[in-house]
């Protein structure tokens, strides 16, 4: 019997990349997504471009049974978990269905795991687990705390799983903090699809170029930045997929728990992001400027060294393929998966 990774959210923005790498490096793949933010035709396009299939399973990380279904009819080998609401604004207004899907749903999918023995887990955490970080490059021993409850849930998930990797030491867990993930496999074929209005820069930014969106708003211009606009670490997420396969691989022979960032250690202001985008597409991204919104901080990117000592990655696309990859995807794609 063969085994397979379970990807939950594997129909996501990440995790469809991710299953697409994990195929194309030979894994059998199990995706497991209630498709709330996600459409199946990702995972269509993932087979045509690995070439092979997967298996596609409608279900919800709630969901014990449709869990413990898939568990004992697949030999697991271990899950990648991506299954998790995303919208930091959003979290401020629904803090409860925030915590119920990505807290309950992350202790009821280890206690799957748990009961068939699967201890290997590489999770799905953020940056926004450093909150207002006081020194930048941030690495993974800087303080944590959250400023919303999108990044309180992926902090409160972290340390669950740090109280069980203390009960119990035989589980083998990589704590994956992203930084900000842009652009698209460079076959523009799958891309970020967000539902309604996009709550992260390079999608916006695509949608104003394609025609969708009448014009950018930049949220403050007034942080202590060299232009005045928030800083961030952009990861492409081509690399973000490989680090996944290589954080999977690092498990293989590992206990224990690690946090590891994922990031390029090079911060890019939001005006930086939309002139790279203009001039690499040529094509004009119309913005105004707007008030700061709360929660946003200054200056966020990674110190990356971890990741490339403990599992041999390291980021390989520029800031050019990420704003021309973001804009393959976009042109080819105008309505995203529904195009």
């Amino acid at each position: 019997m063969s085994s397979y990774i379970l990807l939950t959210g594997g129909a996501g923005y990440i995790g469809s990349h991710t299953a697409l790498c994990l195929l194309r490096a030979g894994y059998n793949v199990i995706s497991f997504d209630n498709f709330s933010n996600s459409s199946a035709e990702s995972l269509t396009r993932v087979e045509k471009l690995a070439g092979k299939s997967l298996l596609s399973i409608n279900g919800d990380i709630r969901d014990q049974a449709a869990l413990t279904a898939v568990f004992s009819q697949y030999k697991i080998s271990a899950v990648v978990h991506f299954a998790g609401l995303k919208a930091v604004g959003e979290s401020t207004e629904l803090p409860l269905h925030y915590y119920d899907n990505n807290v309950a749903g992350t202790v009821t999918l280890c206690r799957v795991m748990r009961h068939f023995h699967v201890k290997k887990l590489v999770f799905s955490s953020s940056a926004t687990v450093y909150g207002d970080a006081k020194e930048v490059p941030i690495k993974e021993t800087s303080p944590r705390s959250a400023t919303n409850p999108y990044g309180q849930s992926k902090l409160m998930i972290e340390l669950i799983l740090e109280d069980l990797v203390k009960a119990e030491p035989d589980w083998s867990i990589a704590l994956l903090r992203y930084f900000n993930p842009v652009g698209a496999d460079d076959s523009g074929h799958i891309g970020e699809d967000p539902n309604g209005i996009p709550n992260n820069l390079m999608p916006f930014i695509s949608q104003v170029a394609v025609g969708k969106r009448q014009q950018l708003s930049v949220f403050g211009n007034d942080y202590p930045t060299k232009d005045g606009t928030g800083v961030r670490d952009y990861i492409h997420v081509v690399d973000l997929a490989n680090g996944h396969l290589k954080a999977l691989q690092y498990l293989e022979q590992s206990k224990g728990i690690e946090a590891i960032n994922l990031g390029t250690g090079v911060g890019y202001s939001v005006l930086d992001m939309v002139n790279a985008f203009s001039e690499v597409n040529q094509v004009a991204v119309p913005y105004q400027i707007a008030p700061r919104r709360p929660g946003d901080i200054a200056v966020c990117y990674a110190e990356p060294n971890k990741a490339l000592t403990l599992l041999g990655w390291k980021t390989e696309k520029t800031l050019d393929d990420m704003v021309r990859d973001t804009w393959r995807w976009q042109k080819q794609n105008p309505n995203g998966y529904r195009s």
